[in-house]
């Protein structure tokens, strides 16, 4: 039976992972479960799959947790803060680690699942955009095994020859097309970009995803972010990745050989997909997704990405042909400034210009260690909190220059 450490299982990854576990209890077992602080959450998924571990960040959402299972007599071990959490994914009960994390939070605990050569289940792409490199180092020193998890590059790991290398140029491959939704906005009139609520901003037509993903997607950061993944999972140039507005969200992602041949994934909006082939690889297990019916679906369309409504994707662009550090600080960037729009502290047409701000003001490095990554990182946060303190209570036609 295979022991599956979940990074982050109280998100949306998490509990579909968890769901499609449950399906095969002769198969899989959660070994460890992790959150931040979603003790409640922790408590019922203890309770229905009876872990070894359970780690959360908080300390004191921990001992409340470790009292509550010990009065139900839940024999789950609980442990506190990020050694642990990094501890968790090299226990020998643990065969495949899911790295559901979100944000640069999972960046260390991501690494370290990296470095145990057990099997990754890579579902928190900001850290192959901050540090893909050192990634993809880690993975062939440990022998680890790596499979990436978001549904586009699931699909293109599954339309790849086989045996294909981490971070090296499949043979035969001409060029990656990476499929978008366009999310909530995207015919949405410009005008009316700014003024958009996180609550619009979050209501995704197609996936049922965590806040901070679902921002990304109505701005089209996280098909940046995704370019920049598949960039550095799959060893192409980023003239060789083209991204097409697919809304109907059944066409993944294909692949283009040079012999003309187009090989495409295609399924249901549901995680669940990607997650039960990753655990059951190099076979086949049941996800509970809906099979495809491909005459329901009838019709399937793609157009070009409007760059000028969502200029995330370009500023991502920028970044990954720039390399070294300027993917971790779009990365920083982005996580602040969509935060502050959570908070209500920026309005929606002002993230791309708190993350081009930091691009223009925080020069790149070169990454040779961790420590460059994590100073990038930190440099970029501080820059992008300056720019929305700067930007805040703005109206959209006052904006320009917060960053002169």
């Amino acid at each position: 039976m295979k022991g599956v450490a979940i990074l982050g299982s109280t998100g949306s990854i998490g509990l579909n992972t968890l769901d499609v576990i449950a399906r095969h209890p002769g198969e899989f077992r959660a070994a460890v479960l992790t959150a931040r602080a979603s003790e409640e959450r922790l408590f019922e998924q203890c309770a229905a799959h009876r872990p070894d571990l359970v780690v959360l960040v908080e300390e004191a959402a921990a001992r409340r947790l470790g009292e509550r299972l010990r009065a139900a007599g839940i024999g789950t071990e609980v442990r506190a803060g990020n050694d642990a959490l990094v501890e968790a994914v090299s226990l020998p009960q643990v065969d495949c680690v899911m790295a559901a994390i979100v944000g640069a939070a999972g960046l260390l605990p991501t690494l370290a699942a990296a470095r145990s050569g057990k099997q990754l289940l890579l579902a928190n792409k900001e850290s192959v955009v901050m540090a893909g490199d050192l990634l993809i180092e880690a993975v062939h020193a440990s022998g680890a095994t790596l499979i990436p998890i978001d549904s586009e590059h699931n699909a293109i790991f599954q339309c790849l020859p086989a045996g294909a290398t981490p971070g090296t140029r499949p043979q035969g491959v001409r060029r990656i097309v990476l499929t978008a939704s366009g999310g909530p906005f995207l015919r949405t009139p410009a005008n009316e970009l700014s003024f958009a609520t996180p609550e619009a901003a979050c209501a995704h037509p197609r996936w049922v995803m965590g806040r901070k993903i679902s921002v990304d997607s109505a701005t089209l950061m996280n098909k940046g972010l995704e370019l920049i993944e598949a960039c550095r999972l799959f060893g192409l140039a980023p003239d060789d990745i083209e991204v097409v507005v697919h809304p109907q969200s059944v066409v993944h992602s294909m692949v283009q050989y040079v012999d003309g041949s187009t090989l495409a994934q295609l399924g249901n909006p549901d995680m669940r997909t990607p997650i039960a082939h990753a655990l059951a690889w190099p076979q086949r297990c049941e996800s509970g997704a809906e099979p495809l019916d491909i005459v329901t679906t009838a019709r399937l369309t793609f157009e070009a990405p409007d760059h000028e409504r969502f200029p995330c994707l370009g500023l991502a662009q920028r970044a990954v042909r720039a390399g070294g550090t300027a993917p971790a600080l779009l990365n920083a960037a982005n996580e602040v400034a969509v935060a502050a729009f959570l908070e209500r502290r920026l309005n929606f047409g002002s993230i791309p210009m708190v993350i081009e701000g930091v691009l223009d003001r925080v020069a790149s490095g070169t990454v040779r260690r961790l420590e460059d990554v994590l100073a990038a990182d930190a440099e970029a946060r501080r820059a992008a909190q300056q720019g929305v303190a700067r930007l805040q209570g703005k109206s959209p036609d006052t904006r320009a220059g917060a960053f002169a």
